[in-house]
């Protein structure tokens, strides 16, 4: 279907929308709740509706509000809905709850969540079943972004199940991720170690007036000290007596208003057209000497061995072929327990870690990178065989984590 760019196409296309789309575009909320429910349960019409409402949408800001259960997420998001109407805007809530194992929907529901806001019609709320559905999200999620968006609201805040390791999806489909702490629950250290300070734009602590939000906060510096590339802002809320919730907002737009000057920077310089050719594949291995054997019965050899301290790797190359651009296999064993490569093998076990990629700029595939939004996980530095490289979260690749390395002169 075709996209249109201007006001007078939307408004010719409009006189064509099917009378459910035309209802939803005109502001109907029963026409839009119908919609959702449809949209969740995968009906024909309604996603019919959704693509018919394309054109119109690419204007809603996506916030993502994320954190342990108990955080306060729920009153947080009830601050920023009553801050953004102040403002004058529209916004779509759409709460993700675990399911209930009784009835298969959510769990807490729209009926009980925030109660004040039932009879404005610039606030349209959705509480949603995860229905087994991992990462944080329901299935229907991102659709149901989607028909927010081109129903017209100006705020789409995605409040998820909860904050882990697995839980990134909410930072593929949010413009802007929050992440919560709280002080007393045993959480804040838990969570930042299980890698959600990859994800978050902007970190929030809630009941900051309670004992030991100072040593949240504190800690929390500290971590982002030790992180490479841009630092996540750190927020004080009180949600329950709207102390912080303001300066949040004011944190949330701003941020915004950068993805936009990105997007818009990335509209009018396309992509230079480069050649990237796979290096290597990294697989994860407890022991190089039991590995290797493996590999050599296939008739491979090891071509270089390294150790990286900066990684804390025994790193082993295989080339796959006699040319030296052909394709290699890297075997990374950890040499400490606080190695990234134990960490991984811990959690998921020998594996693919991760595809490296050739570039010939890494440069300038790195600004690229930055001005599309892509999260990147360390600034350009010297690896394995002296090769400039730099790692791509798995949360802007589809799911791997994707290595740059400067092709050799």
């Amino acid at each position: 279907m075709a996209h249109f760019s201007s006001a007078g196409s939307a408004a010719c296309y409009a006189r064509i929308l099917n009378a459910w789309a035309q209802r939803i575009r005109e502001g109907d909320a029963r026409a839009l709740a119908r919609a959702a429910t449809g949209i969740e349960n995968r009906d024909v019409e309604a996603m019919d509706a959704l693509r018919e409402l394309t054109p119109f949408g690419g204007h809603a800001r996506i916030v993502g509000i994320t954190g342990p259960p108990g955080a306060g997420k729920s009153t947080l998001v009830d601050g920023l809905v009553s801050a953004i109407r102040r403002s004058g805007k529209t916004v779509a809530v759409l709460a993700v709850d675990p399911s209930s194992r009784a009835t298969g929907g959510a769990i807490l529901g729209d009926r009980i969540r925030m109660q004040q806001h039932h009879s404005d019609p610039g606030i349209f709320i959705r509480s949603m079943a995860t229905r087994g559905e991992g990462g944080g999200l329901a299935r229907a999620t991102p659709d149901l972004v989607r028909l927010m968006d081109t129903a017209g609201r100006d705020y789409v805040i995605i409040e998820t199940v909860g904050a882990g390791q697995d839980e990134i999806r909410i930072a593929e489909l949010a413009q802007v991720t929050v992440v919560m702490l709280v002080p007393g629950m045993g959480d804040d250290v838990q969570a930042i170690k299980a890698g959600i300070m990859e994800i978050a734009d902007i970190f929030v602590i809630n009941k900051s007036d309670e004992p030991g939000a100072d040593r949240v906060e504190h800690e929390l510096q500290a971590a982002l000290l030790l992180a490479e590339g841009p630092r996540p802002s750190v927020i004080r809320t009180v949600a329950t007596e709207g102390t912080g919730i303001a300066e949040l907002l004011k944190e949330i737009d701003g941020s915004l208003t950068v993805v936009a000057r990105k997007r818009g920077w990335q509209a009018k310089a396309p992509a230079p057209q480069v050649a990237i050719a796979i290096d290597h594949l990294g697989v994860a291995v407890k022991s190089l000497a039991e590995a290797i054997p493996f590999y050599e019965s296939l008739g491979l050899r090891v071509g270089h061995r390294e150790t990286v301290s900066k990684e804390k790797v025994h790193v082993a190359m295989l080339p796959t072929g006699t040319a030296g651009s052909a394709p290699r296999i890297e075997l990374l064993e950890p040499t400490a327990e606080d190695s990234p490569i134990s960490n991984f093998l811990e959690k998921r076990g020998p594996g693919l870690h991760h595809i490296a990629l050739r570039v010939p700029d890494l440069a300038g595939a790195v600004e690229l990178l930055r001005s599309s939004g892509a999260r990147l996980l360390n600034e350009p530095r010297t690896g394995a065989g002296g090769h400039r490289y730099v790692f791509v979260h798995p949360a802007s690749t589809g799911g791997v984590l994707l290595e740059l390395i400067q092709e050799s002169a």
